[in-house]
């Protein structure tokens, strides 16, 4: 246990919202749904993670439109029926836990009606079930699957729309936060990378004109949130491919964003390139999380295999990032938190049903709550 108060385990504001933690739980994709809606796994899944003493939990990526899912199994947001169903998921995470529940919303682009990971993940023709994706440019995902519909004009600003509808339904179903997906690939990433946009009109070609797109669906997701709701983005700071979208276009994208009135800032990395070439290790991706927070002012969340609760509290304690997001370590120990409070010296408000859980002689992580028995 350390000896310094854990910096982990202080709050920390974005935007209208204050963490009590700076513990993330990232959106993990299940591939469950059905027709965009939430099924029972999607309550079993988020009601266990709602328990973990996290600071944020965070809905996986949201469909804006049906086209703008992963695959069929994915969530969306694009109509009554969804909204019903996702009010009922998030009623039920409240009532068990109150962390505060973030959604992120997201149109896969040309990586669209593809199979689940566990089939294989690749694309389904129309003839089999899926639909033809779009995209900022026709080229191909893969070189053997083909390419996507070539945006027009009019398809932009049905995005465009789609996004600040589901933004509007996000904030009547009364989510605590929106993060809008720009990263691994999908739709706003492809139209800030060189290697997927390669359009000739105000869209596409230089950076100013790449950015476009993105910073327009955040303003328009930002009115339809309102006041209340805090905007955040999670952006791929590189592609891991030569001439892609790289850390420097990155942080100009961050600074764009934060004069815009982004309230915090999520960095992951790759997902466009079937050629990228990663060097996955522990904490990989923490030095690009660093970058840009050295060159804006918001709250920087950073990802990327960090497992062990020593070096999260390193990441904070040493300014590298404000908040530290975890997703399969989440999936391996639910409870992740609570074994980190207990080695920091922090402490986490878990559910009453639970308070006595702990062996007798564990380090006192639930504060001074004070339990009888009869």
């Amino acid at each position: 246990m350390t000896t310094a108060p854990s910096q982990l385990f202080t709050p920390i504001p974005l935007g209208p919202l204050t963490l009590p933690n700076r513990i993330m739980v990232s959106p993990m994709c299940q591939y469950s749904a059905v027709d965009g809606n939430p099924v029972a796994w999607h309550f079993a899944h988020l009601g266990s993670l709602a328990m973990s003493g996290a600071g944020l939990l965070c809905v996986e990526a949201t469909g804006v439109s049906p086209e703008g899912r992963i695959t069929p199994g994915c969530l969306g947001l694009y109509n009554d029926d969804n909204q019903a169903q996702l009010q009922r998921l998030v009623n039920a995470v409240r009532a068990v836990s109150p962390i505060p529940l973030a959604l992120q919303l997201s149109h896969a682009g040309r990586k669209a009606s593809s199979r689940a990971p566990w089939d294989g993940g690749a694309l389904i023709a129309p003839a089999d079930g899926g639909w033809l994706p779009h995209g900022p440019s026709a080229i191909a995902q893969k070189p053997d699957e083909p390419p996507p519909h070539a945006m027009t004009e009019a398809d932009i600003r049905h995005v465009i729309a789609s996004f600040a509808q589901a933004a509007r339904r996000a904030r009547e179903i009364g989510f605590d936060a929106i993060e809008l997906h720009m990263a691994h690939g999908y739709l706003l990433h492809q139209f800030l990378s060189p290697l997927s946009n390669q359009r000739t009109d105000r869209y596409g070609g230089t950076l100013e004109n790449r950015l476009r797109l993105p910073l327009e669906v955040f303003e328009a997701v930002r009115q339809a949130a309102g006041p209340g709701l805090p905007v955040g983005v999670r952006l791929s700071a590189t592609d891991w491919v030569d001439g892609g979208w790289d850390i420097a276009q990155t942080v100009e994208l961050s600074r764009r964003l934060e004069d815009a009135g982004c309230h915090f800032l999520d960095i992951s990395s790759g997902g466009l390139s079937h050629l990228q070439k990663i060097p996955v290790g522990p904490g990989y991706q923490v030095h690009f999380a660093t970058e840009v927070k050295a060159a804006v002012g918001i709250p920087v969340i950073t990802v990327g295999l960090i497992t062990e609760p020593a070096h999260a509290e390193q990441i904070v304690r040493d300014g590298q990032a404000d908040v530290v997001a975890l997703a399969r370590g989440f999936l391996h120990d639910p409870r992740w938190p609570w074994r980190a409070a207990a080695q920091l010296g922090g402490t986490v408000v878990p559910p009453r049903q639970l308070l006595r859980c702990l062996p007798h002689g564990h380090a006192p992580i639930f504060g001074d709550v004070r339990i009888g028995q009869r």
